[in-house]
Formats: structure tokens, sequence, C-alpha cells
């Protein structure tokens, strides 16, 4: 979680040295791909379509067919594809061909300082981030206690009221009104605001839009963070039985990842923010290995199963 947070692990140093105007070619796929096989001459199931690396290996082998003299027919045969781009790793500067080859074709050629395997790292992290499937929601997403926890029920219900006494007791926003959420490896859910322009703005019924990072500061905020339980919230129905021992273990599944879920009443009275943060509190045990409901069930049946539990149940005189 630490790299997904902290933008300097994702800093690719790339600098553009040749085919400028090919910038603009979008990338379609979001994996990478080391044209070897297409420098020797085999271009059978050539994923084009993919960034080009071009490693210590690569550059040499280019060094030796221009050494040769057989660079320009591998080279019109390389550009020939609508290849996204072509990125040298380790600083290794292309040569003069290669780059007068990609100019024409209007490929760009880009030059990292990182080594082959760091920088494939770190450009894999970024394409699957931004290729990753996405949903929008409406709700409030809130950092208690290190748990992202999003708040959802239906208009009015009191999500965005209960996220600002939240923040006022020291936890953090991450999104109000619209979450967008990420699917990160097919395990992971990553929400965030929609809009990094209007984020972090907060609409109070009465009160009106207010600034979370100018009222509370930026300690108030954060840009994103991994959705580890859901809490519906919801108008008290008298008729609705709800689990008062924590026993019933809810999910919702969102992309595909089944998050744990809570249903809390609202109701004039009960204090929704203690019970959120005391729920986050709880969710982190369960995370540790240690649950309430469990012990708490565990150890009834061992009272009941006792020799004093047995000894008082048959002295009883009930008649």
């Amino acid at each position: 979680m630490l790299s997904l947070e902290l933008k300097e692990q994702n800093d690719l140093s790339l600098r553009c040295v040749a085919g400028r105007a090919g910038l603009s070619r979008e990338i379609t796929v979001p994996d990478l791909n080391r044209p070897g096989l297409a420098l020797a001459g085999f271009y059978d199931s050539f994923a084009w379509e993919r960034l080009q690396i071009f490693g210590r290996g690569e550059s040499a082998y280019i060094n030796k067919i221009e050494a040769d003299g057989v660079d320009e027919p591998i080279y019109a045969k390389l550009f020939s594809y609508q290849i996204p781009c072509c990125i040298f790793t380790n600083n290794i500067q292309p040569t003069a061909h290669f780059a007068a080859a990609a100019d024409a074709a209007g490929c760009p050629v880009l030059i990292t300082t990182l080594s082959s395997v760091e920088f494939s790292i770190r450009v894999i992290r970024i394409l699957h981030d931004i290729f990753a499937p996405k949903i929008i929601m409406h709700g409030v997403l809130v950092e208690v206690f290190g748990i992202g926890i999003l708040l959802l029920g239906e208009s009015g219900v009191g999500k965005s009221e209960t996220a600002l006494a939240l923040i006022e007791r020291g936890h953090r926003l991450v999104a109000d009104d619209v979450v967008e959420i990420r699917c990160l490896n097919g395990t992971l859910l990553m929400g965030q605001g929609t809009n990094k322009v209007i984020g972090h703005h907060m609409e109070i019924r009465g009160l009106g839009i207010i600034n979370i990072t100018h009222l509370f500061g930026v300690g108030a905020i954060r840009d994103k963070k991994q959705i580890q339980l859901v809490i519906q919230l919801e108008d008290w129905d008298p008729n609705k039985v709800y689990d008062r021992i924590g026993m019933d273990e809810l999910t919702i599944d969102i992309l595909g990842v089944k998050v744990p879920k809570l249903e809390i009443p609202v109701k004039p009275g009960r204090n929704i923010p203690i019970i959120i943060e005391t729920a986050a509190m709880n969710e982190r045990l369960k995370k540790m290995g240690y649950h309430s409901a469990r012990e708490f069930n565990q150890n009834i049946l061992r009272w009941l199963e006792s020799e004093s539990a047995r000894a008082m149940y048959f002295s009883r005189d009930d008649y």
C-alpha cells in the first residue's frame, strides 16, 4: 500500500529524444514487450501494440547490426507497425539511425535513467491503475483509524454530516457524494474523488458547500484510500431485526471483490460517528485475527459446558 501512496514510487524519469510528433499515440494495452526477436527479423506474434522496452541487450544488438551495415531494412520493418513508443532504459542513447527512422515514422522514442526491471515494475503499476475496471458510487469515503470506510445510504440519511463529525474527531476525508472505485489486481478496491479540482469539498444541507482542506487543514484529507469496510446507513425500521451480536458477517460485491458490510440504523439519540469509530477498530482487530463476536460465543459455550453451569442448572427448583 505504501508504494501506491507515494508518488515518487511512480516517477518514470522519462524524456523524449525523437519522434515527438507521435507523443499523442494512444496506449491501448497495459503490457510491455522486449522487441529482441523483432530486431532479429522475426515478427510472428509481434506485440506491437505494447510499449517497446529497449534494455542493454537490445541496444547492444542495434549497435552490432549498424556496425554490420544492415540497419535501414530492419528499422523500416519495425516502424511499419503503429508502435505506441520505444523506451530505452539505463539512460542509453539510441543511435542516430534509429532516432532518424523513428522521426520519419512518427514513433516517439523515450529515455529513462531507471533500469529495465525497475522501470517495468513502475510502468506496469501505473498502467494497471489506469486500465483497472472502475465504477462510480454515490457515497462518502473516509479513513477512520487507518481503515477505509465507504458510507452508503439514501440521500438525506446523514452521510456527509457523519463524515463531518468524523473529520472533526481527527479522521480524514477522501471523497464526498461521488466516489470513483478502481479494482487493482482483481483483489483490491481503491477509492478516490472523481475530480481533483473540486475534491475535498463537502455539501452540508442548510450550510452549503464547505472546503474541508481550508477548514481543517491538509491533515484532514487524502487523495485515495483502499476500501476495507462498507457501512450502510439507513433510517431505523422498527419491523426489521438488526444484528445485535455480530455473527452475521454481511458482504457487498464491488467489481467482483467482496467487502465486509455493516448495516447501521439511524435515529435520534444514536451517536453514529462513535459507532463507526468502534466498527473501524473492530475491523482492525478482525484483520489481526481477533473476532469479538466469535470469542463471546465460544465463552458462552464453554460456560454452558462447565461443571458449575451444569450444577446450577440441575439444582434449580423450578417447580
